[in-house]
């Protein structure tokens, strides 16, 4: 089964009354695990946008502290399971600054594996990745956060 295209969803939930939507929420959030991680960031956190960022930035921290540092190759794989962590709660937000704000704290925290990134040019990639797109995010801010952005930008 091919899924429909989203004009024809949303045309589609518009003609439905508000229990019947109420049940496919439901039962989408039984599914899979994103589509209940969305669903709770969108009832639950989405008002409060700065409490939401500082819970992803403690998840990222308690991420890294628990990276293998005995290997690189272990060290590579969780600063990638952060990076699709970090780029999943991006998604939900959708806001240029969440994404700047979170990729920055990552860049913070990734920089301060100095050994690692010195023998790995995946993590050294990863963490220029990084940077470029917090650039990107940046530049589609308003002016005067664009300021104290580029300006901790400029301090890593």
């Amino acid at each position: 089964m091919e899924a429909a295209p989203l004009s024809l969803i949303k045309h589609e939930l518009q003609n439905r009354n508000p229990e019947e939507i109420f049940n496919i929420c439901l039962r989408l959030a039984r599914f899979k695990k994103e589509n209940k991680e969305l669903l709770t960031y969108l009832l639950l956190e989405a008002n409060d946008e700065e409490s939401y960022i500082e819970l992803i930035k403690s998840e990222m921290d308690q991420e890294f502290e628990a990276i293998n540092k005995s290997n690189v190759y272990y060290a590579k794989k969780s600063v990638r399971k952060i990076v699709k962590n970090t780029n999943k709660h991006i998604r939900f937000s959708g806001q240029k600054q969440t994404e700047a704000e979170l990729r920055i704290h990552f860049c913070k925290r990734l920089s301060a594996l100095k050994p690692f990134l010195r023998q790995s040019a995946v993590l050294r990639n990863s963490l220029e990745r990084q940077l470029a797109l917090i650039q990107k995010a940046i530049s589609k801010l308003h002016e005067d956060l664009q300021f104290d952005y580029k300006r901790e930008l400029e301090s890593l």
